[in-house]
């Protein structure tokens, strides 16, 4: 598809400025580290409002009347959104300020949180997901992109491996204290708790993050071309490819492990909170260390190392018997690790390959391309699995054949990525 017309407008480019006469200069250690702790602190919200669906599965099965397949329709329902929106907006994306559109995605977020904190139904609760998924996923692209424009090749796997250790201090105190809340208190009561803790945040981000103008080479084209421009390069093709298969991989699998581990592997509900706090210390542990990995040995010898252990450890989880917490816990942990530490190096990986005027629209793509595999994954898993509603979950072990096969796969995608010259 091509546009009938192109109009160019000439444009200015204008350096990084502060946001504030009394924050510290952009380039400065400080500000640097202020920087990744507040966009690491909202991604933490953000990723908890997308993580605490998934634990809170049995009381959402029992509370909605609903089964495991229609539970993976919750769970997608928030990252196929994620990647429509992604697709809607990415021509748009390096025409805009960065903190604009990072704040506007923020705001977004959070009308959604709290759009699930009201839901009654499953339909609801479908239609909520739905929205804070379209302004979830734009969030997370625009927080990598701000990375990515800010710290140098030299000292962006180490920024990137801060960034995403957000996932690990989600998993460790997020998610636990979410399901506690939604056992005792009822599982739309982490929503709003989620909602009262972002606004602030926002407010502070606005004041924190650096001017970044938008990213053009001198012209603004029509918004198809600029998707199909997007959507055609080799390199980004390249990188697509490598995230949808890593994403289907892993969640085919991870939606369904709390069901799992209840229906199957004799850990009770009350129990849960422990898994994700051992995968979360782990995670937070072994995610700067990928990081600064990356910086020594490169992002691609990392990925080969970690990989087949990622691969492994699905196996292993989704064919468990009944051995309880003491086992249950640490298997989980060691996929979660090794999760987090494959994304940290593939991003790495990734962001090295593409031209910096390209970035905004091409992580745009990427967390649509990332979204939609998440929720295809989840959706072929839901397809697969049976039970789980006060019954065992069946054909499990399947699913994690599948999904490890796909995760080994990356292997050879990740092989063929280039950094831009």
């Amino acid at each position: 598809m091509h546009p009938r017309t192109a109009h160019t407008i000439v444009v200015s480019h204008r350096p990084v400025d502060p946001s504030a006469a009394d924050c510290p200069e952009p380039g400065s250690a400080g500000r640097e580290g202020l920087i990744l702790l507040v966009l690491a602190a909202l991604q933490f919200v953000g990723l908890v409002d997308f993580m605490i669906v998934m634990p809170l599965g049995p009381q959402l099965l029992a509370d909605l009347g609903i089964d495991a397949r229609q539970f993976s329709h919750v769970v997608s329902a928030y990252t196929l959104s994620a990647g429509v929106a992604g697709f809607l907006v990415a021509p748009w994306l390096d025409r805009v300020p960065r903190k604009t559109a990072y704040l506007v995605a923020s705001l977004g977020l959070l009308a959604g949180t709290v759009a699930c904190a009201l839901a009654s139904t499953a339909p609801l609760l479908l239609a909520a997901r739905c929205i804070t998924g379209g302004f979830g996923g734009i969030h997370g692209a625009l927080a990598l992109a701000i990375v990515a424009d800010i710290f140098p090749p030299e000292r962006r796997g180490s920024a990137t491996g801060m960034l995403m250790s957000a996932f690990a201090v989600a998993s460790v105190a997020g998610v636990p204290l979410g399901i506690v809340l939604g056992t005792r208190f009822g599982w739309r009561t982490p929503f709003s708790v989620l909602a009262v803790l972002g606004l602030p945040l926002v407010v502070l981000s606005a004041w924190v993050l650096p001017s970044i103008p938008a990213h053009t080479d001198g012209v603004h084209r029509h918004p198809i071309a600029h998707l199909v421009e997007t959507l055609s390069a080799p390199a980004h093709r390249r990188a697509f490819a490598l995230i949808a298969v890593l994403m289907v991989g892993a969640f085919s699998v991870i939606p369904f492990i709390s069901t799992a581990f209840v229906a199957n592997v004799g850990v009770t509900a009350r129990q849960l909170p422990v898994v994700f706090i051992a995968g979360g210390l782990l995670t937070l542990v072994s995610t700067p260390l990928v990081g600064r990995l990356v910086d020594r040995l490169g992002a691609l010898t990392v990925f080969r190392g970690i990989v087949p252990l990622s691969a492994a450890m699905m196996l292993v989880l989704t064919n468990l018997p009944a051995v309880g917490i003491a086992v249950a816990a640490p298997v989980a942990a060691l996929l979660m690790s090794a999760n987090a530490g494959r994304m940290v190096t593939a991003m790495s990986l990734i962001m090295s390959s593409i031209e910096p005027r390209r970035r905004g629209s091409f992580m745009s793509v990427n967390s649509a391309v990332q979204h939609v595999a998440c929720g295809l994954g989840t959706t072929l898993g839901g397809t697969i699995v049976a039970g789980g509603a006060g019954e065992p979950l069946r054909n499990f072990g399947t699913v994690g054949a599948l999904a490890a096969a796909a995760t080994l796969a990356s292997l050879w995608l990740a092989a063929r990525i280039r950094p831009v010259e």
